[in-house]
Formats: structure tokens, C-alpha cells, sequence
């Protein structure tokens, strides 16, 4: 035990485990971000108001029970290179970890409480390969520690490996994602109450398109959450 003490503080002496965003040491417990920028992060807290603005965002685009954002990024902000992280420097981690933060505020409303499965966004198997992990399934593994709700990644899946929506306009937003997603199976979502999961909300297009593949099946329903809203 002694000697892996040891070398613990040796690797923390010639590598220093940092924050990401303030690049103090990391303390014992901590990962990737520090507990007080963690802290700092603005929350929405709409997970606790029905009818907030996240959920009127869908209204008449596609049927939902409850949406939230869990946190605020404004663009240029030092929080923004946590998401550049865990969507493009391998910084999978960070999504379960913030999962977890999360879904332990989620399980306090009801709403929030009980699905039948928890289902990330799809990426392409093309872009997946690329990438080596999709960010919104693990910020899914971590909600799922929490919320103690089931993990369903292989009924959704995303057709066509659409361009980036990163510079694209509203309508071109929407026009990307006509018809992409779809299931493979639509007995497996009957009468099932789906979380959807993404990393951020921008126009939701890519969303909507993801809940009108699973409304498809009998009787099912769907609540959004992503981690942040730009």
C-alpha cells in the first residue's frame, strides 16, 4: 500500500492531474474538472419547471413529456473547452462523471425519476469508429449509475452519416436531419418511457428527429435531456 502511495504522488509530482478548466491539482477524488468549477458551472434548474422554455422549444415540432438542459455554456466561455473535450479530445470521462452530477439533482423530481430506458443520440457507425465512443452515451452510462434506469443503444440508429451541423443555419439544421434516424424495431419501444440523451441543445433539430423515429412505436413516450444548452 505504502509503495502505491508512493507512487502516486511521484506521477503527481512529474504529471500533474489538472482541472481542465482552471488547471489547479486536481484533489484526491476528483476527476478531469475540479469540484469548485463544477460548482461555478450556471445550472438551468429546469428540470424543476414544467413548461420551461427548453420544452417550449418542441412544442408543435414533436411530442414530449418533459425536456431540461442541465447546464448553461455560452459560447467563448471557459466552460466551453468541457464540452470541446468530451465531444472531440477523447474526454469520454467527462460525460459520465457530469452525468452523474447530474442525474443525482434529476432523481429529486418525480418527473425525473423512472424511465424504461435511457437512449443516447446515435452517431454513424462511420463517425463512431472515427471518434471511438459516442459523448452522449457516456454522459447515458452515468445517469444510468444514478437513475438505475437501463441503457438501449441498439434500436435507434442514425442512417446516414449527415455533414456537421456545427456551421449550418436553422433551416439547413433541420433540412440535415429529415429523416436520418430510424429503428429497428418498434415493438421494443411500445408503451416505453424514453429519456433522450444529448450533449447539448442548439436548435433541437437533430433531437426531434431522433423522438419522431421512437414515437413511430405504439404508445411511447419521450422526455429529453442534454447536458448543456448553448
Amino acid at each position: 500500500m505504502k509503495i502505491k502511495i508512493i507512487w502516486h504522488y511521484f506521477l503527481d509530482l512529474f504529471y500533474p492531474n489538472l482541472c481542465c478548466v482552471c488547471n489547479e491539482s486536481l484533489m484526491t477524488g476528483e476527476q478531469v474538472v475540479c469540484l469548485k468549477c463544477i460548482n461555478d458551472i450556471p445550472r438551468t434548474n429546469f428540470h424543476k419547471q414544467p413548461n420551461n422554455i427548453i420544452e417550449k422549444r418542441f412544442w408543435g415540432k414533436v411530442s414530449i413529456e418533459r425536456a431540461t438542459a442541465f447546464y448553461f455554456f455560452q459560447k467563448g466561455s471557459k466552460y466551453q473547452k468541457i464540452l470541446h473535450l468530451l465531444k472531440y479530445k477523447n474526454g469520454k470521462e467527462i460525460g459520465y462523471i457530469f452525468g452523474k452530477y447530474a442525474a443525482s439533482e434529476l432523481i429529486e423530481v418525480e418527473d425525473f425519476q423512472h424511465f424504461d430506458y435511457l437512449v443516447p443520440v446515435p452517431l454513424h457507425p462511420s463517425k463512431l469508429q472515427k471518434r471511438g465512443y459516442n459523448q452522449s452515451e457516456q454522459i447515458a452510462l452515468g445517469l444510468s449509475e444514478i437513475l438505475k434506469s437501463p441503457i438501449e443503444t441498439q434500436n435507434l440508429y442514425r442512417a446516414i452519416a449527415n455533414p456537421t451541423q456545427t456551421k449550418k443555419s436553422v433551416y439547413e439544421r433541420w433540412e440535415n436531419t429529415d429523416g436520418i434516424f430510424k429503428i429497428h424495431d418498434t415493438n421494443t419501444f411500445a408503451g416505453k418511457h424514453i429519456l433522450l440523451i444529448d450533449d447539448v441543445l442548439t436548435t433541437g433539430a437533430t433531437l426531434i428527429a431522433c423522438a419522431n423515429a421512437i414515437l413511430q412505436s405504439q404508445n411511447a413516450k419521450v422526455s429529453i435531456f442534454t447536458l448543456a444548452v448553448a
